[in-house]
């Protein structure tokens, strides 16, 4: 047996939250809990960061014109990447993209921008060959940060449809930082029962097996 295994319930509890997380979308308007609140960024700053240069920036956005037009930012994108959609696929594809509800800006009760800190060149450990490690580090401190905000019975939605320049202006983030995500948190009146793209029709998860290799590149039977 091994001694530095949890015990069966914690174990149980951990496998849990990671397979009911999910990218929510539909939320209700209640605060959260300041407490909570604290727990969850408490768990994000847990998260490893290469060289423990810890690149993430929290910004917390309490103004509500300012949610409107991070809203609007966003909306634009979501009009833009249809058009692509509609470019690369085809017209039908666009329209069920837009059918899409891509996020709850508006409507969570906390809303969060994740961003890249300033002055990153200066951290060399760990990001001399492969300087995208700091995006790494923040994608982590993001997924602690939703596995904690479902442990609390949170939903949590990562919003990436933005212009990073237009979303950097508007919040005043200094030259050399980058804003990486769109945090929606809060409570919700249920928690999809699988991934809301794939309940959607919209895509079809791949199984584990295909993700594994051994030894070498093994090519994919995809196009």
């Amino acid at each position: 047996m091994n001694p530095h295994r949890y015990s069966e319930s914690d174990a149980a509890a951990i496998y849990r939250v990671i397979a009911e997380r999910r990218d929510m979308r539909h939320f209700l308007p209640t605060a959260v809990a300041p407490e909570a609140l604290t727990r969850i960024l408490q768990a994000a700053h847990h998260a490893p960061s290469v060289g423990l240069m810890q690149p993430w920036r929290f910004i917390q956005i309490t103004d509500l014109n300012l949610r409107k037009s991070i809203h609007q930012l966003v909306d634009a994108e979501r009009i833009a990447t249809a058009l692509a959609i509609a470019e690369a696929e085809n017209t039908t594809r666009m329209a069920e993209f837009l059918r899409l509800k891509v996020e709850g800006i508006l409507d969570c009760g906390e809303l969060f921008i994740a961003a890249l800190c300033d002055k990153r060149e200066q951290h060399v450990f760990g990001r001399r060959t492969l300087p995208e490690m700091d995006l790494a580090s923040v994608s982590c401190a993001i997924q602690n940060m939703w596995l904690a905000a479902r442990a609390e019975g949170l939903g949590m939605g990562w919003v990436s449809l933005f212009d990073p320049l237009k979303l950097a202006q508007l919040l005043q983030i200094p030259e050399g930082a980058k804003p990486i995500a769109v945090l929606c948190l809060g409570h919700v009146a249920s928690f999809y029962k699988e991934p809301m793209l794939v309940a959607s029709g919209w895509r079809t998860p791949k199984p584990l097996a295909r993700m594994v290799m051994e030894n070498h590149w093994q090519p994919s039977d995809e196009a």
